[in-house]
């Protein structure tokens, strides 16, 4: 089995992008476990595989990660609206107020393993809804741990 090249998963059968896209299909429904954690979800796997974060470099999906982890899903619902309202073309030159103070990590220094990836969230590759928010969770605290290490 040859090991994911950024998060350092071995590969199964399916790929860590094969199973990003059967969680963003789980998302789209919008159903509990999954639409909840959306951003949650999509902000780890990014993370861990660093070659797809978008222009900011992930400065949004760490903030989005923090605050999860210290505030739980009100925190990142609050954090969302936010940046949907800073986005909006009805509001202008208002500027975008800052959510949390939190340095996004050095791109140029990603770890090449994590305690928790996407292929433990997913168990069996159907991404179980009984364990499911735990496992995130879990997701999540791994990535953080995992990037502060490495800065």
């Amino acid at each position: 089995m040859k090991p994911c090249a950024e998060c350092g998963v071995p590969m199964n059968s399916r790929s860590c992008d094969d199973l990003f896209q059967a969680l963003l299909a789980l998302d789209h429904a919008r159903q509990e476990p999954w639409g909840p954690l959306h951003g949650v979800s999509v902000s780890c796997f990014l993370l861990q595989h660093p070659s797809q974060l978008p222009a900011d470099d992930g400065a949004m999906a760490w903030t989005l990660l923090h605050a999860y982890l210290e505030g739980g899903l009100d925190e990142v619902n609050q954090l969302v609206d936010q940046a949907r309202l800073g986005n909006s073309h009805r509001v202008k030159n208002i500027p975008p107020r800052v959510v949390r103070d939190v340095a996004p990590p050095r791109r140029d220094a990603p770890p090449s393993r994590f305690s928790v990836t996407i292929e433990d969230v997913a168990v069996d590759g159907t991404f179980p809804a009984e364990g499911f928010a735990e496992r995130v969770k879990a997701w999540a605290a791994a990535t953080v741990d995992a990037w502060s290490r490495s800065t």
